[in-house]
């Protein structure tokens, strides 16, 4: 086989070298990629393997694939030039394609294509801003996660790296001792100027991150993570105000169409953030209007009466140069620039100068479509008995059909693994009681479209004349929920959201109102068909409480002026202070335990029969609880005017054994999540015979702070310590049917633990080990760098969790994608300051066989399994087929678009679905 490898090297007159970069190293690293590529095929056709020709040539086959990567994007450069420059000179493609020996001009097409040039050059332009940056702070660190930090692909990160390699940075990996593990190291990795020695990365305080630039645009170009926002001048601002029909548009941002600096890209909607004069800012949803007066570009719809003035209406920035908002942007497309001559940036891409947009959006077109698509029992509890037992069954059938699955798995290992989260998912789903989503049901933001009826709605992403529910959470009651007709023929809808929107749909206000005073400032309802002759699904709806009618959560209980009176500063935290008809009150910290208490006593009012006037009462006084964080509202007054104490005593008061008063949860729906205390526990639980679970406990005293002797406890849920859910039931058909699938669910994860220790162990395989002996090493050296990790991943999870508490108490209307993105931002921060760098295993398909031929022990299997990707081990272990649509079809979508035809038209007329056709709309395919 040398001797072939030889032959061919002599043929190309090239000789073979040891080092590092034995290829294409020089001034035109990539002169010879087509000879390369080449080469690389002919040895491929001798017999030889990927890793043999990476041995002989003297590379490593990571980087063996990384330059036969950029060899393909080098030789497809050149073949891009040369259809251009014929091109130029006047040439058919139909004359390009024969000159260049193809056999049709839709390869020419892809050559002109401009995307697919950018595509080429990503790596080439993140090794430029890499090159930048070492230029400026010196050593950069490269490891796990910078991809994420920069936008782009884990694959071109390799190869921009591989670049500069090439051009004499070098890369070198390293060690960081643990502060508070000593003997142990956190792996870095970190690429350095020319002539460093790797003994200099051990400097720490020298080695830099890259967190200053990220791509928008997946690695064509950079920009600064973050530019102060351009402010818009307030000349070009119209309010109009409740009296103007500002009303029925409360919150809704209008920009007038092509204008440069106000663009939203390529969305039809963005949730927004714009600075105005550079003191305040508007916040809500912006949508384009063709209806903008003379001299006016942006128009904000507001609820205050006419006269408020501006800066009343506005909010007022924050004296913090990196949020100056109090809100998050998104990380990728937040900010946009457009090209202006007299701009200060420019665009790495063509040279030009350009501005920064006005525009800060929070959340676009898309992003409101990925929220879990089950049914909480605050809205199913309160619907017919026959739909709560259908979708409870089914949710029970999902379960059962996932534990038949894992038992039939061949692995021990694995089983026990899958059988143990398995097991732990029973237990959650027995306390969160969420039941099976319906058919095509689907969060979507919610826009408003004055011109529709009373029973309209205009949802793209659903049929023409079908109905459809609406129910916004917290979820008061039927009488909340809105049955609607699809109207998709409405001009106003086609003009404000187009004909395909992500994840949109359009309302008027009296449908938002009754929605628990939903604003057209990013909330989302869940939409379900329904109700229709070609319908199964029944929901029950009922008339809108004649008390909710006109009901205006902000003007009840808003603040005379959107700015606090007072704020005082406790540690940490800013607690505001505002005034209502000469009244100070405390602006609300914590919405979740407001919502839950009134959510809560909703639901056990209706379970319990409560009256309409009652029922009015508590829904109001939810509206009010709902917004109060939002929009500062005086929600103590509203507990007082709408007497919910006299509620709570009635429907949730009761007196146990000893004679003591409590008030609190009083049915099974409520009383799942309660909060209980148990002593506190010690160690991991133990499995009784019957899979249930027991734990050692600890009664340790300690004297509180009034002199009293008491045992300390934790927190547990009510449900999670019954034996059987029917304890927490006050009797009524509808909790009978959740305790029925509480229990089901705990009998489910008490036969799993059973299976789980009656399930043997994988036979250790020594002739195994011997044959997969690279294998073993491989993943035992990625066991190590993962367990080494472990005490700073623990330290930096303390500290973003942290982080992130108080975000969400200084931004209370962030969503829950942004609560994400803020968790990953925080922990990406927190790992870097304390030299964290969480590395997980991964598995290739050799080193899946030397599990599978038990070349691994059960014990270090384990410890593989617990920090590695269980979701891709679960795959592995139970493949499926993956459906994706053909690049026939994926064209029609986008001619189909391009005609004028709705989401749901384009899915009848492809036989798929309206959220895979969103899916390839939004370049998620």
């Amino acid at each position: 086989m040398n001797s072939i490898l030889e032959d061919i090297l002599m043929h190309y007159g090239m000789p073979r070298r040891s080092g590092r970069y034995p290829w294409g190293s020089g001034d035109d690293p990539y002169q010879h990629s087509g000879d390369f590529l080449s080469r690389v095929q002919e040895l491929k056709k001798t017999g030889m393997s990927e890793t043999d020709i990476a041995k002989n040539i003297g590379l490593t086959t990571t980087q063996l694939r990384t330059q036969i990567s950029l060899a393909k994007d080098e030789r497809r450069s050149l073949q891009v030039a040369t259809a251009k420059g014929l091109r130029e000179k006047g040439y058919s493609l139909n004359e390009i394609a024969d000159k260049m020996g193809f056999s049709n001009d839709s390869s020419v097409r892809s050559l002109l294509n401009e995307n697919s040039e950018r595509r080429m050059n990503q790596a080439k332009a993140t090794a430029d801003i890499i090159r930048k940056e070492i230029k400026e702070k010196g050593m950069i660190d490269v490891g796990t996660g910078v991809e994420r930090e920069l936008g782009v692909s884990k694959e071109k990160l390799n190869q921009a790296l591989y670049i500069l390699e090439l051009e004499g940075y070098p890369v070198y990996g390293g060690g960081v001792p643990q502060a508070t593990n000593p003997g142990k190291q956190t792996n870095i990795k970190v690429i350095c100027p020319p002539g460093t020695e790797h003994k200099d990365i051990y400097n720490f305080e020298n080695v830099h991150s890259l967190r200053n630039y990220i791509s928008y645009d997946n690695g064509d170009s950079f920009r600064k993570a973050f530019e102060y926002p351009e402010s818009l001048s307030s000349k070009r601002l119209k309010i109009r105000y409740a009296e103007d029909g500002g009303v029925d548009k409360d919150g809704v941002i209008e920009l007038r169409r092509g204008v440069k600096d106000i663009s939203l890209g390529d969305s039809h909607y963005a949730q927004v953030r714009i600075m105005v004069d550079g003191t305040h800012y508007l916040k809500g949803m912006a949508v384009y209007s063709d209806n903008m007066p003379d001299g006016v570009d942006v128009i904000f719809n507001t609820n205050k009466h006419s006269g408020t003035p501006t800066k009343d209406v506005l909010k007022k920035i924050k004296d913090d140069p990196n949020n100056p908002f109090g809100s998050l942007i998104k990380e990728h497309g937040g900010q946009s620039y457009y090209d202006d001559p007299n701009g200060k940036y420019t665009d790495p891409l063509t040279g030009k100068k350009q501005s920064l947009s006005v525009i800060n959006k929070r959340a676009e077109e898309g992003d409101w479509g990925e929220w879990s698509k089950s049914l909480s029992s605050q809205f199913l509890s309160k619907q017919s008995l026959s739909l709560i037992t259908k979708q409870l069954g089914l949710a029970k059938a999902d379960k059962q059909s996932e534990f038949d699955e894992i038992c039939s798995l061949t692995n021990p290992t694995v089983k026990k693994i899958l059988l143990k989260s398995f097991a732990d998912d029973c237990d959650a789903a027995a306390v969160h009681l969420k039941a099976a989503s319906l058919p095509r049901q689907s969060y979507q933001v919610i826009l408003p479209l004055p011109s529709l009826k009373d029973n309209e709605v205009y949802a793209p992403n659903y049929k023409d004349g079908e109905t459809v529910a609406l129910i916004r959470y917290p979820h008061g009651g039927t009488s909340e929920i809105p049955i609607l007709k699809v109207n998709n023929k409405s001009l106003e809808g086609k003009s404000v959201l187009g004909n395909t929107p992500m994840d949109a749909i359009g309302i008027n206000k009296t449908n938002a109102d009754r929605l628990s005073g939903a604003d057209f400032d990013g909330d989302t309802v869940m939409v379900i068909p329904c109700n229709s002759t070609s319908s199964k699904v029944r929901i029950t709806s009922t008339p809108q409480l004649k008390g909710l009618i006109g009901f205006d959560t902000k003007e009840a209980y808003g603040p005379d002026s959107s700015s606090p009176v007072k704020v005082e500063t406790v540690g940490s935290r800013e607690i505001e202070y505002y005034s209502r008809n000469g009244k100070t009150y405390k602006k609300m910290g914590n919405k979740q335990i407001e919502m839950g208490k009134v959510s809560n006593l909703i639901t056990d009012m209706t379970l319990k029969g409560a009256t309409e006037e009652e029922l009015t009462r508590a829904i109001r006084h939810s509206m009010v609880v709902i917004d109060a964080e939002k929009h500062a509202l005086d929600y103590k007054q509203s507990e007082i005017d709408n007497g919910i104490a006299s509620l709570k005593k009635k429907y949730q008061g009761s007196i146990d054994k000893d004679g003591n008063y409590h008030e609190g949860a009083s049915t099974l729906i409520s009383r799942a999540k309660s909060e209980t205390q148990v002593y506190k526990r010690k160690g991991s639980p133990i499995i009784n015979e019957d899979g249930s679970l027991s734990y050692k406990t600890v009664k340790e005293e300690y004297v509180d702070k009034n002199g009293k002797l008491k045992f300390r406890m934790q927190n547990s849920t009510k449900m999670a310590e019954a034996k059987d859910a029917r304890e927490l039931s006050s009797g009524t058909p509808q909790e009978e049917a959740y305790a029925d699938y509480a229990n089901t669910m705990k009998s489910l994860a008490n036969q799993a633990r059973r299976e789980m220790i009656n399930t043997g162990k994988i036979a250790y395989s020594a002739a195994a080990k011997n044959t997969y002996q690279g294998e073993v090493k491989s993943l035992s050296a990625k066991l190590n760098i993962a367990l080494s990790n472990a005490p700073r991943e623990r330290q930096a999870q303390v500290m973003a969790n942290a982080t992130v508490a108080a975000k969400k108490k200084e931004n209370p209307d962030m969503t829950k994608a942004e609560i994400k993105k803020a968790n990953q931002q925080a922990l990406s921060s927190a790992r870097t300051s304390v030299g964290a760098h969480r590395t997980p295993v991964e598995i290739t398909d050799r080193e899946w066989e030397a599990i599978q031929a038990g070349a691994i022990s059960e014990n270090k299997l384990i410890q593989i399994l617990n920090n590695t990707n269980i979701d891709t081990i679960r795959q592995r272990a139970t493949p499926r087929a993956t459906n994706s649509l053909s690049t026939a079809k994926q064209h029609r979508i986008s001619a189909m678009r391009a005609s004028g035809y709705t989401t749901s038209e384009i899915a009848d007329a492809l036989g798929v679905s309206t959220s895979t056709v969103s899916k390839y709309l939004n370049g998620k395919g």
